[in-house]
């Protein structure tokens, strides 16, 4: 079988910077291009190659591609949801057709994986709140999950009509010390371990029983990389699976902080991101992942807690 050769697109991104690393510890720095249009990140510099591509150019995307020799492409470059809401028309843009461009690419270069990630956001105020199942009502109400339920139809479509193995996750919230958040509704999430060992304090966006689906990066790198990994006739889910981790409010993970600093304060100022997390569901019913290929998370609250603050400097 042909050398894999990876190509990362958004690799300075939250999620990008970590998902580069362990693909390069898997594959070999050589052989996992990162890319992105910002400035390379710090972790990633002297781990691999680097170059800069416009992903909604899609003649410069085909160059590098087939320059590259690349085989397998992770589309990470998004707008999310809290940013996309300040400018709509952009982020739909962005979000789909850098989606297209390199499904069309995949498609034609007979590209041996895609990955490209769906979120939470796809659901909305109609689905249940509890246990969210694979296949449920789905009626987004921002441009970001919109977008995502859209493309997870491009995905299908591809699969099924041109043979294009591309494969989805809908990520929950991600927690991360590596890198900065993105302009999400779970932010927070981030932000208030940064505040405790700055400040002690912190003041929420979202008030203090807003209950989330969240996932830390370690568990949602490894859901990455094993789905991708699996065997293609393990993959039944060809929009985009369910995964789950753990779920909490801003409250229990201030409480779980208290644990660890003792005279941590939090409050809370709801601003326009609470009416996109009331929108969202509240646990993820992630039973398709488990039986297909496997999947198994590591950290729960307490856990993560203590690894956070443990690696913040």
């Amino acid at each position: 079988m042909k050398k894999e050769k990876i190509l990362v697109i958004g690799a300075s991104g939250q999620i990008g910077v970590e998902l580069t690393l362990a693909l390069r510890k898997i594959y070999g720095g050589s052989q996992v291009i990162a890319s992105d249009l910002r400035e390379e990140n710090e972790l990633l510099k002297g781990t691999g190659p680097y170059v800069s591509i416009d992903v909604m150019n899609k003649e410069m995307l085909h160059v590098q591609i087939l320059r590259q020799n690349i085989t397998q492409v992770y589309l990470l470059a998004a707008m999310l949801s809290a940013t996309g809401e300040k400018n709509p028309p952009l982020a739909w843009n962005l979000n789909m057709q850098s989606l297209l461009n390199v499904l069309d690419i995949a498609k034609e270069e007979k590209l041996h994986k895609v990955f490209w990630p769906s979120s939470i956001a796809v659901f909305g105020p109609t689905s249940p709140k509890l246990d969210c199942p694979q296949q449920t009502i789905i009626e987004p109400t921002t441009v970001y999950g919109i977008s995502k339920y859209a493309g997870e139809f491009w995905c299908n479509y591809f699969f099924h009509r041109y043979g294009v193995d591309v494969r989805s996750l809908r990520y929950p919230g991600l927690i991360s010390y590596k890198s900065s958040p993105g302009g999400g509704t779970t932010d927070y999430a981030i932000e208030i371990f940064h505040s405790a060992k700055e400040k002690g304090s912190y003041t929420s966006f979202l008030n203090e029983h807003t209950r989330l689906p969240m996932m830390y990066m370690p568990d949602a790198i490894k859901a990455t990389i094993e789905l991708m990994e699996a065997p293609a006739e393990k993959i039944k889910v060809r929009t985009s699976y369910n995964i789950a981790a753990m779920s909490f409010s801003p409250i229990e993970i201030a409480n779980e902080i208290q644990r660890h600093i003792p005279a941590f304060k939090i409050d809370f100022k709801p601003d326009f991101r609470q009416t996109i997390a009331e929108s969202w569901p509240q646990s993820i019913d992630d039973t398709h992942a488990r039986n297909d290929w496997g999947w198994r998370h590591d950290f729960d609250l307490s856990r993560m807690t203590l690894d956070m603050l443990h690696n913040i400097n």
